[in-house]
């Protein structure tokens, strides 16, 4: 994705705040604003933010997953569908 054409200063955002705002939701690209030329923060609608959260606690189940599997903290398929066997004749 290019940002080139997604950077605004904050005089245009607080001079075009509404246009801003119905831009981001339509677009669903982020906005880079900057303060005195310097990128100061980014603008995301809000489904953008929410699958972008997602996304990272995904990847942090996966992460810390692997983590398990090289300290060797693992259940054998076996083990594991014994136990649901179990569970389901005893309830």
């Amino acid at each position: 994705m290019r940002y080139s054409r997604q950077i605004k200063s904050i005089s245009y955002l607080k001079a075009n705040a509404a246009d801003v705002l119905r831009e981001l939701e339509e677009q669903r690209k982020p906005l880079i604003i900057t303060q005195n030329g310097e990128a100061k923060a980014v603008l995301q609608d809000v489904a953008s933010y929410e699958e972008t959260q997602e996304t990272l606690a995904l990847l942090k189940i996966l992460a810390l997953g692997s983590q398990q599997v090289e300290r060797g903290e693992v259940t054998p398929v076996s083990e594991v569908a014994k136990r649901l066997r179990s569970k389901a004749t005893a309830a």
